[in-house]
């Protein structure tokens, strides 16, 4: 069997899902980072996404857990080059997600899911903080949320695809 009847088994749906996906989670991504900078820039900055006081993605994203994940500075310093913004994780997390989906790999397939399950995890998480510690209602961060979790479904699928056709090879 050849490669093109191997990729044959991934649904005919999942390449232009997760190109929709990944390029709506960058730029849900690239817009955290634009608001968090500029709000450092300009405390008096007003986003598009801050609709009230408790609706208020800025207060999320310049928040100690907008960087990361709020865990990285109970271990290093504030200012260490690996406490990014959250947003910059997920500009890397869109682009490896576009660029292992092009592959045929069943290695890269399995990558793609457990990437996918950290950012589940990642976004239960975030989540939790948003309502249990911040009291917040974010739209950019919940639609990060619900582009993880499609991600996540259109993975295990182009997985489950992939394996059904090393099977059919076997």
């Amino acid at each position: 069997m050849t490669l093109s009847s191997i990729t044959d088994r991934v649904p005919k749906w999942e390449r232009g899902t997760r190109f929709g996906l990944c390029v709506f989670g960058l730029m849900l991504s690239v817009y955290a980072l634009h608001v968090e900078v500029s709000r450092e820039r300009d405390p008096e900055y007003r986003a598009m996404c801050d609709l009230a006081q408790s609706v208020s993605c800025s207060k999320v994203f310049t928040s100690r857990w907008g960087r990361g994940f709020g865990l990285v500075q109970l271990f290093l310093p504030k200012d260490s080059v690996l406490n990014q913004p959250n947003s910059v994780v997920g500009i890397l997390f869109y682009m490896l997600q576009l660029a292992l989906g092009q592959s045929a790999s069943s290695r890269a397939a399995l990558f793609l899911v457990l990437s996918s399950w950290v950012s589940i995890a990642g976004s239960l998480y975030l989540a939790g903080v948003l309502v249990l510690v911040l009291g917040d209602f974010c739209l950019v961060c919940i639609s990060t949320y619900l582009v993880n979790f499609a991600l996540l479904y259109t993975n295990l699928k182009r997985r489950v695809g992939l394996e059904r056709g090393k099977e059919k090879t076997g």
